[in-house]
């Protein structure tokens, strides 16, 4: 016998959606005054995978990318953050002297540090470049000037090696080998801040260089991008270089945080001019080729050039006074080495 119908209405059964796998990282780092803190290596490691997967929704990116950014990145996170990008790289085993990371751009010199670059690859030096594109209205990048310096663009890591091979010295857009990366730099412009990413493309050292240069120009960025290089075991030489490039300013004094085989070390190099040059009215890119060639002199330009091969040789291994005795002899073979 049927049961007579009930008026009563059956009680809704609600299920409550799973939380997105990404969302862990959100909390630890947002949860307030007293709960939020920073990731650790593991943590950051897990985080950086999920976003190189393409498994992180854009709300959760930017949150994720202005939360680390208004408590500032750890050497920790980066390190972490380091170790996801390289697992995910896949990058080829190749012969690198030098990583030269090049994101920020000038605009109050002229990049004197391509010239520098050319100047130790004329002398076998092998150096990876890499760099974000022009992002900033007013500055020159090192992607602007590559063609006016006769320097490779690579669109692929076999011709990154041809280059090395051949010219010792390869510049490889990071939209070309980290497409990930570099949309996370673009939202620059949308979030109205720079990230952690920005710090993260300096300490990659991608194809395991001999040495990583970097330059960071916010004052307290050097100590952490070092002991980040430290946690990874690499060989790494951090400086302030002039506009946020790898190009030491021969005007004032130079403190280098170096780091090799898990060890840090620090060293003052004094200015170089007894007084500061004069801004140039404006950037004239010729004008770096006809100082290359020896048409044209620029005292501050051929300081910046030799001071910051000194400090790629310092880096690489050599003491202060041989680098700088190489840098100037190397600066003077410049047009008669092959």
């Amino acid at each position: 016998m049927n049961e007579p119908m009930s008026d009563q209405p059956r009680p809704l059964t609600l299920q409550t959606p799973a939380e997105h796998p990404f969302a862990e990282y959100v909390r630890i780092l947002g949860k307030g005054k007293r709960g939020a803190r920073g990731l650790n290596r593991d943590e950051a490691r897990a985080a950086m995978t999920l976003l190189l997967e393409g498994k992180v929704e854009d709300t959760q990116l930017g949150a994720f990318l202005m939360l680390l950014r208004h408590k500032e990145e750890s050497p920790e996170e980066l390190a972490g953050f380091t170790e996801a990008l390289r697992a995910h790289l896949h990058a080829p085993a190749l012969s690198v002297d030098l990583d030269w990371p090049s994101y920020a751009g000038k605009k109050r010199h002229l990049p004197w540090y391509l010239l520098a670059a050319k100047c130790l690859a004329r002398q076998g030096v092998r150096i990876f470049m890499h760099g974000g594109g022009a992002h900033t209205a007013g500055r020159l990048y090192t992607e602007q000037l590559l063609g006016l310096l006769d320097i490779p663009l690579c669109r692929d890591w076999q011709a990154v090696a041809r280059n090395l091979d051949a010219h010792s010295l390869a510049f490889f857009p990071l939209h070309d080998w980290a497409p990930q990366l570099q949309r996370m730099i673009d939202l620059r412009n949308t979030l109205g801040l720079r990230s952690p990413i920005h710090s993260l493309a300096r300490v990659l050292n991608p194809l395991a260089a001999r040495c990583g240069l970097q330059s960071i120009f916010h004052p307290g960025y050097q100590a952490v991008h070092r002991e980040a290089s430290r946690l990874l075991g690499d060989c790494a030489l951090v400086v302030k270089g002039d506009g946020g490039e790898i190009e030491v300013n021969p005007d004032v004094l130079s403190h280098l945080y170096g780091t090799q085989d898990s060890l840090a070390w620090d060293e003052e190099w004094p200015a170089l001019s007894a007084q500061r040059h004069v801004k140039p009215a404006s950037l004239e890119p010729e004008h770096l080729l006809a100082v290359w060639r020896g048409d044209a002199h620029d005292s501050y330009g051929e300081l910046a050039v030799t001071a910051t091969m000194a400090l790629a040789l310092r880096g690489l291994g050599q003491d202060r006074e041989q680098a700088f005795e190489n840098a100037r002899t190397y600066w003077s073979l410049r047009n008669t080495s092959n």
